[in-house]
């Protein structure tokens, strides 16, 4: 059985995280003034106005580069990975530049990282072997 996650995060405005996250490629499902419901690759994430909010957490370092400990994220196919890529860097948001992590062993992915307008970063991933995904 495939199943999907749920998370619920605050936001600064809904109508700029709705904008944002169709821009990437999300649909919308339900929503009032207060809140969204955002469908990102069939995963449910629940955006709650809640105004001005931190989370101030430390990076960290993996094989020589600075990554957000705090982030969230959509691991892809390789053609879509790709596409979305494309996209967002024409559109000239702010992306992380894509790296590839763990080459040549279990666990090889490309990954790039886009902030949202509430300052949260999303990674989008894609496994060079998709049964990699949790493999040691």
């Amino acid at each position: 059985m495939q199943t999907a996650f749920h998370m619920s995060l605050p936001c600064q405005s809904v109508r700029e995280t709705s904008s944002f996250y169709t821009n990437i490629g999300a649909s919308l499902g339900r929503s009032t003034q207060n809140w969204i419901d955002v469908n990102l690759y069939g995963h449910q994430v629940t955006f709650i106005k809640s105004g001005k909010f931190s989370f101030n957490s430390p990076n960290y370092v993996f094989e020589g580069k600075m990554l957000p400990s705090f982030h969230f994220g959509i691991i892809l196919d390789t053609k879509t990975w790709g596409e979305i890529y494309k996209k967002l860097r024409e559109q000239k948001l702010d992306l992380v530049k894509e790296s590839t992590f763990l080459e040549g062993k279990p666990g090889e992915h490309q990954s790039f990282f886009v902030k949202d307008p509430n300052d949260y970063l999303i990674e989008f991933k894609s496994f060079k072997n998709a049964d990699d995904t949790f493999k040691k």
